[in-house]
Order: C-alpha cells, then sequence, then structure tokens
C-alpha cells in the first residue's frame, strides 16, 4: 500500500504543484499551466510562477509595467487582446526567454513594441494605431513566423525594414494605408502575404524577386492598373479583386503553372488572353468587369468560372469545350441573347447554372445531365417545351422568376426537383397547368403558395365563374399513377449546397 501512494504521488508532484499554489482574485488556474483573468485592470500578482499560457484578454488593461511579467519565467502564451493597452514599458518582456506567442490586437498601440523576445514565433498586433514600421523593434525577431499587422495606419512599406525575419512564413498588412512601397522584399520562407485593402497603385519590378516560396498572395482593394511583374512561380492563389486592371495577359502570368486560384472581380478588365497558360487552374473570379466575350481556352481543371456583371453576349460551344471538369458557371447580369444549344455537351461535372438577368429568348437546350441548380430569372423566356428538360434527370432547383411564361410542360420529367421559383410570370391559371401544381404539390416540390391560387372576388357572377371553373378542373385532373412516378431515394448525392 505504501508503495502505491509512493507512485501516485511521484506522479501527481507537478499537477499538486501547480494546483497548491493560490489562484489570484478573478482568474481562473487550469491544471494545464493556463491562467485566465476577467475584469481586471492590471495584471494581477500571485499568478503561479509556472504558467505557460496566460489569457488576460477583453480586460482594462491600459499600461503594462516591466515588473508586471517579472516572476513568469516560463511563459509561452500571452494573451492581451481588447485591453485599451496605449503603452509598454521597454523592458516589459525582459523575463520572457522561451515566449513563442504575443497577443497585443485590437488595443491602442501606436508603435511596434521594443524589446520583444527572441524566442517570438507568433506576434499578432492587428486592429492598433500603429503608423509606422520600425526596423530596430524588430531586428531581434530570428525565429517569428507570424506577423499580424493588419488594420493599423501604416502609410509606407519599406522591404529593408522587415529583412531580419529571415524565417517569417506569414505577413499581414492588409487594411492599412499603405501608399508607397520601396525595394525588394526578402523573406526566403514567406508562404501567405496580404496587402489588401490599401492604396497601392503599384509595386517595385523586383519586389517578388526573393519570394521563391510565396503559395498565396491577396492583392485586392488597392489601386494597381495592371498585373505585377515577376510573380512568384510557386503562387497557389491570387487575387487581385477591386483594383483598376485593364488586362489579364499570358505574358504576365506565364511563370505561374502552378497557380490553382485567381480572382480578378470588379477591375476594368476588357480582355482576357485566351488560355492564359495556366495548366493547374481550377477557380477563375472575373466578375464585375467588362468582358464583352467569354474567356476560351482554359484550363481542362478549371472548376468555377464565374464570369458574372459583365457584358458577354453569346455562349458558343468552342468557348467552353475544353472545360470537361466544370462545376461552376456564373454568368448572371450580362447580356446574353444566344445560348448555343448543347454548348456545355463537355461539362459533365457541371452542377451549378446561372444565366440570371440576362437575355434569353428561350429556355436553354441541350444542358448537361449532371446539373443541380438552375437559375434563369430575369430572362425572356416564354415558353417550355418538354424536350428541354428531358435531360435535366438531376435538377434540384429550377429559377425561372421573372421571364414571360404563362404555362409549364409536366414537370414529371424532373423527377429530382425540390425548389421551384415561379413568381413575376404572366400565368394562364388553365386546367392544364393546375394539374402541373397538383403534381408537383404530391411531390413535395417547394413552391410558391400563390402559384395559380386567384382571390375569390365578391361579384356572384365572377364567383360562379370561378367555382365553374375549379369544378370543371376537378374532374379533368386525374390522380397519377403510381407506375408513372419514378423513385429517385437510392440517387447519388450531388454536393451542391441549396
Amino acid at each position: 500500500m505504501w508503495t502505491l501512494h509512493f507512485l501516485l504521488g511521484t506522479l501527481l508532484f507537478p499537477l499538486h504543484s501547480f494546483c497548491s499554489q493560490v489562484c489570484p482574485e478573478k482568474c481562473v488556474c487550469e491544471q494545464t499551466a493556463v491562467v485566465q483573468c476577467f475584469r481586471v485592470q492590471a495584471v494581477p500578482s500571485g499568478i503561479p510562477r509556472d504558467t505557460r499560457k496566460l489569457n488576460l484578454g477583453y480586460n482594462h488593461i491600459k499600461e503594462m509595467k516591466n515588473r508586471d511579467l517579472s516572476s513568469l519565467p516560463g511563459l509561452e502564451e500571452l494573451i492581451l487582446s481588447t485591453c485599451g493597452v496605449e503603452q509598454l514599458e521597454g523592458n516589459t518582456f525582459r523575463t520572457q526567454k522561451v515566449l513563442k506567442t504575443l497577443d497585443l490586437q485590437k488595443n491602442k498601440l501606436r508603435t511596434i513594441p521594443r524589446g520583444l523576445p527572441s524566442s517570438l514565433e507568433n506576434l499578432h498586433l492587428g486592429h492598433n494605431r500603429i503608423h509606422s514600421l520600425q526596423e530596430s523593434a524588430l531586428q531581434g525577431l530570428k525565429k517569428l513566423r507570424v506577423l499580424n499587422l493588419q488594420n493599423n495606419l501604416i502609410t509606407m512599406l519599406r522591404s529593408s525594414t522587415l529583412s531580419a525575419l529571415t524565417l517569417l512564413e506569414s505577413l499581414s498588412l492588409e487594411g492599412n494605408r499603405i501608399e508607397t512601397v520601396q525595394g525588394a522584399l526578402r523573406l526566403p520562407m514567406l508562404n501567405l502575404f496580404s496587402l489588401a485593402d490599401n492604396k497601392i497603385p503599384s509595386l517595385p519590378a523586383a519586389f517578388f524577386s526573393s519570394l521563391q516560396l510565396l503559395k498565396t498572395l491577396d492583392l485586392s482593394s488597392n489601386l494597381l492598373s495592371k498585373v505585377p511583374h515577376d510573380l512568384p512561380p510557386a503562387l497557389l492563389h491570387l487575387s487581385l479583386d477591386r483594383n483598376h486592371v485593364r488586362m489579364l495577359r499570358s505574358r504576365d502570368l506565364a511563370q505561374l503553372r502552378s497557380l490553382t486560384t485567381l480572382t480578378a472581380c470588379n477591375n476594368r478588365l476588357a480582355s482576357v488572353d485566351g488560355g492564359l497558360r495556366l495548366p493547374n487552374l481550377t477557380v477563375l473570379e472575373l466578375a464585375g468587369n467588362q468582358l464583352r466575350v467569354l474567356p476560351g481556352r482554359l484550363s481542362s481543371r478549371l472548376e468555377k468560372l464565374d464570369c458574372g456583371q459583365n457584358q458577354i453576349q453569346e455562349v458558343t460551344y468552342q468557348q467552353l469545350s475544353g472545360m470537361r471538369q466544370l462545376r461552376h458557371l456564373f454568368l448572371e447580369n450580362n447580356t446574353i441573347r444566344h445560348l448555343e444549344n448543347h454548348a456545355l455537351r463537355n461539362c459533365l461535372h457541371i452542377i451549378n447554372l446561372a444565366l440570371e438577368q440576362n437575355l434569353l429568348p428561350t429556355f436553354p437546350r441541350g444542358l448537361p445531365e449532371s446539373l443541380v441548380r438552375l437559375d434563369l430569372k430575369g430572362n425572356r423566356i416564354s415558353t417550355i417545351e418538354e424536350q428541354d428538360l428531358k435531360s435535366l434527370k438531376r435538377l434540384q432547383v429550377l429559377n425561372l422568376r421573372k421571364n414571360r411564361l404563362s404555362s409549364l410542360p409536366a414537370l414529371s420529367l424532373l423527377p429530382k426537383l425540390k425548389t421551384l421559383f415561379l413568381e413575376g410570370n404572366p400565368w394562364n391559371c388553365s386546367c392544364e397547368l393546375l394539374r402541373v401544381k397538383r403534381s408537383l404539390l404530391a411531390r413535395d416540390v417547394d413552391i410558391s403558395p400563390e402559384f395559380c391560387s386567384e382571390t375569390v372576388h365578391m361579384s356572384v357572377d365572377i364567383w360562379q365563374a370561378y367555382v365553374l371553373t375549379q369544378e370543371q378542373c376537378e374532374e379533368s385532373v386525374e390522380p397519377t399513377p403510381e407506375s408513372q412516378t419514378e423513385h429517385t431515394d437510392n440517387e447519388d448525392y450531388y454536393d451542391y449546397d441549396l
């Protein structure tokens, strides 16, 4: 028995050691050497010496003094976010030799704190009032991997300021006021870089020359008029949204053979080089530009193409013939008058086709069987033929709002249909259309309850005519034989978010 007590005491000694220390008032001291404090105005005294993580977030601590952390040499993570911190004394962190993560986001700091420990790997300073980058404050951070400076007041980026951060992997500078960028950024390990939401008109020619491992680059919401030169060849994701770019040229992008995602929405694009020489591209988003022609000869691996809100007038088979892996095609808010029959016959995996707010006079023909959602709202379609629907065996959502339809064919040809939007058409609520409505309701298809449900007027003549019409329709509508209803409970599942 003595031996068992001895072994248990030995195993639990470190835990007992931490728990036996008195936890400061308004704090919670966990067994894992984590301390969290609430409603404090300064770093509480008496925090256990072997604390590894101290969470002081969402308190009211305006100032940090040198002595505040002197009794916590083993601290590895310190959270001081959303505390209203305005000032840190120069040697506040002098005893933190193993501190790896420092979170000072959402405070009122005007400069990067000085005297930061060389052990730091993650430094979060977003949402402060920092107006410039001082090289001296970052000089000793040889191990830093993540630097977050988003949403500050920085107006200039001198690349040399960051040159000491040779192990930096992630740099976030979005949401500042950067207008000028100088020099080449020499951060050989950088993997993610964001300069989004600034005021940058151009970047130096050799700015990216040393960023050979950069995978994700966000330059959205700036004033760029063209694609920057010499983008890193390892890029996988490039965002140029909300700039002033007028052209996407193959010669500017040809080196990006690994690129999988390219977004350039809300620019001034009038032309896109066919193919773009991007063999691995899977997502291309070009919405909100001035394109008149759908880009052709794009990567055969493309899965999503968004060209909504442009000035495209027609869609042809030639433009789409090579996109055999396409799953999502967005062409809403264009001026498309002609969609060539069977234009998507090679797109055997497409599940989502958006054609709303165009000028289509007829229902598209020869659509792929794989479609799950089809949006045709706001066109000029006046009739739908049964042959137009025969291929759509997997369609779940069909939007026909605000067209010129007065009747519908038998929608039993759409066995997987779940939702049908019909509002805003000049329907002729004949017996045939009421029969279609009954069939849809019997299959639990979601349709508007107002569809062909005329309000009964008080006039006796109109009322009698309405009742007579309803009785005639009741007589003419026969129950659908069970054998004609296609069972689809065991159909394959399609991963479209409805």
